[in-house]
């Protein structure tokens, strides 16, 4: 693909609203190289002023039920059996059962072929839309992404006719890096053409960049208004397979961008750190970033996740201590 020859992209209503009725690779080269440069320096900067900010004891106990809302509780092994699936719903369903008000998480987090699975466990608690939990499956060859379009699609499509609410799919980061931003444009569309339900509904697709793998600040800057674009309804740092995973300062670039969207277009956009974040302590500093650089409305599992495994179990832990007034031994919740 040239730029002396430009070749059609697949048609975004987005992409075609922002760059005009000439979409193509060169017009989304233009616009994704025509991006500002990340200053690396003042955003570092500005996420490691963020994560030393203090809450006020107060509001603790506000924050540890958020961040127990808006986490995907996730289980993504080669080794998960239905067993692992159906323990994981209802941990979900019940994360700490000395307290039947404790807060439930967003979603649960699974392969494609487990989603059966957990929506059977979750029975009627299924459906952030009616107060419950949502399932999200992972898609698209997850997490190399090396398979062909066709495969990608049925993956995703098996996965939304199994009763999958949310898909997490994954770029191609080699036709990313190598400047093929059309291709990767259009497998987005694509994919998120494969979200459609018999009902005409859309599940909700989060764009994972595996920023760990991206290089530089200037090139998640560009695949983030890359995924928004193309259709993505949420973007997603990363796997947790590959290291480093989701950091403050990337996930403050990416909340840039969203809050920078929004103000161009009034669409609010998700945000999803995913892998590392494993304490209370780390998740607050996400919460104010996001609260300082988007706003608190964007506080709501509609807007932003975390994705975990193991930060649910710590969050209980002091929850269970602002209640009781005194730390409970790791015994006092499930291990997963």
């Amino acid at each position: 693909m040239t730029l002396e020859h430009p070749v059609a992209l697949a048609p975004a209503d987005r992409a075609v609203q922002l760059l005009g009725g000439d979409l193509t690779e060169k017009s989304l080269r233009l616009h994704l190289e025509g991006l500002s440069g990340v200053d690396a320096v003042g955003l570092e900067q500005r996420a490691a002023s963020l994560g030393t900010r203090s809450i006020k004891t107060t509001s603790k106990a506000w924050a540890i039920d958020t961040i127990i809302r808006l986490v995907d509780l996730t289980t993504l092994e080669g080794a998960d059996t239905p067993g692992k699936v159906r323990s994981l719903v209802a941990k979900a369903l019940q994360p700490d059962a000395s307290d039947p008000g404790c807060p439930r998480p967003a979603a649960v987090c699974v392969y494609g072929d487990m989603v059966p699975i957990a929506v059977d466990a979750l029975g009627a608690n299924q459906g952030l839309d009616t107060g419950g939990i949502n399932v999200a499956a992972v898609a698209t060859a997850f997490p190399s992404g090396r398979a062909s379009l066709a495969v990608k699609l049925a993956d995703t499509r098996d996965a939304v006719a199994a009763g999958a609410d949310e898909i997490d799919m994954v770029i191609d980061r080699g036709a990313f890096l190598s400047g093929r931003y059309g291709r990767v444009f259009d497998e987005i569309v694509a994919v998120k053409e494969a979200c459609r339900r018999d009902d005409g509904s859309y599940a909700h697709l989060k764009v994972i960049l595996e920023t760990g793998e991206l290089n530089t600040y200037d090139n998640v800057r560009r695949a983030s208004w890359l995924s928004i674009l193309a259709g993505g309804d949420f973007i997603k740092t990363s796997t947790g397979k590959v290291s480093p995973a989701a950091t403050l300062p990337v996930t403050l670039l990416m909340l840039e961008v969203v809050r920078d969207w929004h103000r161009l277009t009034g669409e609010q956009i998700g945000v999803k750190p995913a892998g590392g974040i494993r304490t209370s302590k780390d998740a607050i500093k996400y919460l104010v970033t996001v609260a300082e650089t988007v706003g608190e409305q964007w506080l709501t599992p509609h807007l932003f996740r975390f994705g975990a495994s193991s930060l649910l179990n710590d969050v209980l832990l002091q929850r269970q201590r602002l209640r009781s007034g005194h730390y409970s031994g790791p015994d006092y919740v499930t291990v997963d």
